[in-house]
């Protein structure tokens, strides 16, 4: 596992447990799945890792790692909190799908050592009204010797507020109070407790990312403040702080389009303003929804891996259109924007080249018996025919990446001044040498 980089993320100061926070240097994700046509449709609780907190490996195939059995029998919004004796607890929406009038009292619990065992599995109910209890998040009141349990639901008045109770144990909470009401519908909120004094709410009010802020934690006494943030119409925020810098990050996940994680930063949590990162720093775990980040250990991050495995497959991302895809559709090559079904027509296993393993070629994952080659100079999805000439048209020798020797270019075997590229796009082999041509020619290669 790489060292953590000066970008790289944290979760904020006062939830997890003050120990850890100097051996921890790695990242965890945890996510549920859904993808535009609901191929990608997963409720269970999905993990992730990284070394840098942006470029993000999916963990058992991007399968679950963990699901509910009761209430609801899915999930959604799950929440990864470091509690104060090193362990874990997981808490979840009790909600499958999209099913928004169910109203569920309850959320779902689990504890961990490790995240790789999950025990005392439990529905934990908050409340008796007649509403839900969305996108559940806990942090550690130093003041009540508690924690406290945020989430979104409908007060008296008829609109959203962020409500709390507070508990010892996760088993056992106490009366559901009012956390957090503007006036106006509010949901989502995740908190950065005890920076320089000042504890930082964020949540979603109407379609962007406003914060709100208290020198205290007491219910009722945070204000307003920041300027709103968006891409399209942005919710579920996660706000976490670089563990080498002063950087603060913001991440929302946005439902127009559906699916797509943005990021800002700001070296000023008090200015209440952010900056769009870069979409080529950061690649979200396929399909993923609603984020909590953890810190970890790099051994946690390396047992993580070995206990769950890595992916068996790569997705490649365009560098001058980071928000688009290599796939095939119609057995045609090409790049797409993210998200898209089917969603396997972008996982691609990278062999050894067919026609010298020194190369390599783009086998793809739910059409295994096809390979990605050039024909006429277009890229399509062949089957292998097992002829030399097909080996070599689907042979390519992987280079430092044209216009950032940190991504990847692929120069065709068979016609080496020729490099894979997109053209309207459209994948082909070109000879390339203007800029915009070398920026055709450079991917990521990620998960």
């Amino acid at each position: 596992m790489a060292a953590a980089v000066p970008l790289a993320l944290a979760v904020p100061l006062g939830v997890g447990a003050a120990p850890a926070y100097a051996a921890d240097s790695a990242y965890v994700m945890g996510y549920f799945t859904e993808s535009p046509s609901g191929l990608g449709d997963d409720y269970g609780l999905h993990l992730a890792v990284s070394s840098d907190g942006l470029q993000w490996m999916p963990l058992n195939q991007n399968n679950p790692v963990v699901v509910p059995t009761a209430g609801a029998a899915g999930l959604r919004d799950p929440f990864i909190m470091r509690k104060r004796d090193g362990s874990f607890v997981v808490i979840a929406t009790d909600l499958k799908g999209t099913d928004w009038n169910r109203n569920s009292q309850y959320i779902h619990v689990w504890d961990s050592a490790d995240l790789r065992t999950f025990t005392g599995y439990r529905l934990l109910k908050l409340h008796d009204m007649t509403t839900h209890s969305w996108a559940p998040e806990a942090f550690w009141d130093a003041g009540r010797g508690q924690y406290g349990i945020i989430y979104s639901s409908v007060n008296s008045s008829g609109h959203h507020v962020i409500m709390v109770n507070y508990t010892a144990d996760f088993r056992t909470v106490t009366a559901p109070q009012v956390f957090f009401d503007p006036g106006y519908d509010v949901i989502d909120g995740d908190l950065a407790v005890g920076v320089n004094g000042v504890n930082y709410l964020y949540y979603k009010k109407d379609q962007a990312l406003v914060g709100a802020r208290s020198s205290t934690l007491a219910p009722g006494s945070f204000t307003p403040f920041s300027t709103p943030v968006a891409q399209g119409g942005t919710e579920a925020p996660t706000l976490v702080r670089s563990l080498t810098s002063g950087t603060w990050y913001l991440w929302g996940d946005t439902y127009t389009p559906n699916g797509v994680f943005y990021a800002w930063q700001s070296d000023n949590l008090a200015a209440g303003t952010w900056t769009a990162v870069d979409q080529r720093r950061y690649t979200q775990p396929l399909n993923s929804k609603h984020c909590t980040i953890a810190t970890i250990t790099a051994t946690e991050y390396d047992n993580l891996a070995a206990h769950w495995g890595r992916p068996a497959w790569n997705r490649l991302k365009s560098y001058n259109y980071p928000g688009r895809y290599v796939r095939h559709s119609g057995f045609v090559g090409r790049i797409d924007p993210y998200p898209f079904d089917p969603y396997t027509d972008a996982r691609w296993k990278l062999v050894p080249g067919l026609a010298d393993s020194a190369g390599v070629s783009f086998q793809s994952v739910n059409y295994p018996a096809r390979y990605l080659r050039h024909y006429s100079y277009s890229l399509r999805l062949d089957e292998n025919d097992g002829t030399s000439a097909f080996a070599a048209d689907a042979t390519f020798l992987r280079t430092a990446g044209l216009a950032d020797s940190s991504w990847s270019s692929f120069r065709s075997y068979n016609f080496p001044t020729r490099y894979i590229r997109h053209a309207d796009n459209l994948l082909r082999i070109d000879p390339v040498a203007t800029a915009t041509e070398l920026a055709d020619a450079t991917f990521s290669v990620g998960y």
